[in-house]
């Protein structure tokens, strides 16, 4: 009679720990974005008792995201070199200060020096929170997880215009800030108690072990230069691609509730519904995103071509935008909007994975940082070009344009520079 071999048991007797740490990546995210938009829902406010101009608004902006860039350089390699673990724990600490300090503000220069503190210490997070998806999942649900984590952005943005506008009005814009800010130390928690490499974790089971180290090992485990990883076109391609949308994501989250005043005069406490509305529909689009990549390859489709595959539907699907400021009423405006927004998380899980795709372990910590510094830079840019561009033309007609085609642009030259190509030997 022949012998019959058993299906493997390791999936079935996993006890699916990751999916735990994949929680803890989910809510830091939350935390992180509650702290970055309230400064967007709270700028009207903000503008009618400091008396800042749409120009100083656009600078201090400027200010998170030069400071953003420049953390996110440093903690890719802070995270290389002492772990996911510490990283992280030092990145929410100092962003959840930062977050509570802006209290002391009195004029755009005050808030400018709170929005750098503040952007230098939470770019730890995705830098963070991509390592440790590369550590915990293989990569056929590395997708998937990153984008569930990714979605906390998302649901940071839905949170905080839920509580952000009754805050200001029952206890004035300070205590938004503090509550705001406090809730990150809870958070650490959890995370130091909980958080440990997979081989070194006591909750881990042998079956849920080899099933996360179940792909290729890496080809190595030494940390690579910073001069070393520019040399890849990979690394060049990520780049450009964090260059050139980025700033698209950071438009949303600062100029949306103005866009939303100034075009449909929608005052602090009706901005609510309308951005619950946006976000909602960002967490189906950065779970749907990760969701069909990972089940594309699962299906068989190489690793590269599923991210291209949901890549270009996210980048078709932004297109839209386009026609947002000339939109007859607010919800058509907000449908529009949404969708670019639910796109561009879709895109993003998959972007957020590609370091993790084409380079070993040791080295996506850096590779993240690099990649999110370009496209802070462009950030940068964008944010004081369209501070510009609204005290001059007072329209956001340009701002739409730039937004809708930035995607289509942005695959394009990745394509060309090799974001596609097989993993690399450092």
């Amino acid at each position: 009679m022949p012998v019959v071999a058993e299906a493997p048991l390791r999936l079935q007797t996993a006890h699916n720990y990751r999916w735990t740490i994949c929680g803890l990546l989910f809510f830091a995210t939350s935390i992180n974005y509650i702290d970055r938009q309230i400064l967007g829902i709270l700028a009207p406010v903000l503008q009618a008792e400091i008396h800042w101009t749409e120009f100083e608004y656009g600078l201090i902006v400027t200010t998170f995201q030069a400071a953003y860039a420049l953390g996110l350089l440093l903690f890719g390699w802070f995270i290389d070199k002492y772990g996911t673990k510490i990283g992280y724990a030092v990145s929410i600490t100092g962003w959840s200060i930062a977050a509570m300090a802006h209290v002391f503000a009195r004029t755009p220069l005050g808030f400018g020096i709170a929005r750098a503190s503040l952007g230098l210490s939470e770019s730890g997070n995705f830098p963070a929170a991509v390592k440790a998806t590369a550590e915990w999942f293989p990569k056929t649900e590395r997708a998937f997880a990153t984008g569930i984590f990714n979605s906390g952005a998302n649901l940071g943005a839905i949170i905080a215009p839920a509580i952000v506008p009754w805050l200001t009005v029952t206890y004035g814009w300070r205590a938004a800030f503090i509550a705001t800010g406090a809730i990150g130390f809870l958070w650490i928690l959890f995370w130091l108690r909980m958080y440990e490499k997979p081989e070194r974790h006591t909750k881990l089971s042998e079956d849920e072990l080899e099933y996360i180290h179940g792909d290729p090992p890496d080809s190595s485990q030494e940390r690579a230069p910073w001069v070393n990883i520019l040399g890849y076109r990979q690394t060049w391609a990520f780049m450009i691609g964090k260059f050139m949308t980025d700033p698209i994501w950071w438009f949303y989250l600062y100029w949306l509730p103005k866009f939303l005043n100034k075009n449909y005069g929608l005052k602090l406490t009706d901005l609510g519904l309308p951005l619950i509305a946006i976000y909602t529909m960002t967490c189906i689009g950065s779970i749907a995103g990760g969701w069909v990549s990972s089940g594309l390859i699962k299906r068989g489709m190489a690793v590269s071509r599923s991210r291209r595959v949901v890549m270009l539907s996210c980048a078709v699907c932004v297109v839209p935008i386009v026609f947002a400021s000339q939109a007859a009423s607010v919800w058509s405006a907000v449908a529009l909007i949404g969708l670019a927004a639910a796109a561009h998380q879709g895109w993003a899980a998959n972007m957020f994975t590609l370091p993790s795709d084409m380079f070993p372990k040791k080295a996506v910590g850096s590779v993240m940082g690099i990649g999110g510094m370009a496209g802070s830079v462009g950030s940068m840019i964008f944010s004081a070009s369209a501070g510009y561009i609204l005290e001059w033309t007072g329209s956001y007609l340009s701002l739409f344009l730039i937004s809708g085609f930035a995607y289509v642009a942005a695959l394009g030259v990745m394509t060309c520079l090799g974001a596609d190509a097989k993993p690399i030997e450092l």
